[in-house]
């Protein structure tokens, strides 16, 4: 496994309007050997993050001009870095929001640098099942078809007869795990396990945030499902099988 403590091209963009913060949140990365960069506005960090394309983003809800929300919807248009929001009230409505406009994971205020940290190196050491250096092979070879939809393992790219969907990674790695096994019913814990890895300490309905958000770009009807079947009370599959 690589060691990120010796991957200075890592990139991290921390976002809050509090500077002290954003001076230790940076502090702390750095040591980890992160190139760091700061914005303390909505549209300040936008404009970096189109710029600097961090490999992870730290993001604050309140923040002023444009609200934590909204940048990491914006966000999602042109980037697919790893996003950990940080939110000051620990409710289910901003966690379920914040997952579902593409954030991958959050830390309530006030919060230990060390743990945010290690929550970021959690996220940047998720087993890839495809990951662009060393694309694993599938036995039915890298390109996986079902009806109309169409994913190519090694590029990372998904088509619906001829219009490509874009998707977040954590999107991506979800239809991966669950096209490597159609008719298979994977529980949320094993999606998880697959796609956030066994560190993760959240709730399990980040999968269902997730699925929802893949769904919709799929066009995929949850009552008459092409591609993605709930199995109520388990998890999911691919087909309705």
């Amino acid at each position: 496994m690589k060691d990120l403590t010796s991957a200075p091209s890592l990139r991290a963009l921390v976002v809050d309007d509090e500077v002290p913060l954003t001076e230790v949140v940076g502090s702390y990365l750095k040591r980890e050997g992160f190139e760091v960069h700061a914005a303390y506005d909505g549209p300040q960090a936008l404009v970096l993050a189109s710029s600097v394309d961090p490999d992870v983003v730290v993001l604050d809800v309140g923040l002023p001009g444009i609200d934590g929300f909204e940048v990491c919807r914006r966000l999602r248009i042109f980037s697919d870095a790893y996003v950990i929001m940080l939110t000051a009230r620990d409710t289910e409505v901003d966690t379920v929001v914040g997952l579902s406009v593409g954030a991958d994971d959050y830390i309530t205020k006030p919060f230990s640098p060390r743990e945010l940290v290690a929550r970021i190196q959690a996220m940047l050491r998720r087993p890839r099942r495809t990951p662009r250096h060393e694309a694993a092979r599938d036995e039915r070879g890298q390109t996986r078809r079902i009806g109309a939809l169409c994913i190519d393992v090694d590029s990372r790219e998904v088509r619906i007869d001829d219009s490509e969907i874009m998707l977040t990674r954590t999107e991506f790695d979800l239809l991966d795990a669950l096209t490597a096994r159609p008719g298979k019913v994977l529980g949320r814990r094993q999606l998880i396990e697959i796609v956030w890895g066994d560190t993760w300490v959240g709730s399990d309905n980040i999968v269902d945030v997730h699925v929802g958000h893949l769904r919709r770009k799929l066009g995929d009807d949850p009552a008459q499902p092409r591609y993605v079947t709930t199995v109520r009370g388990v998890g999911y599959r691919m087909g309705r099988g």
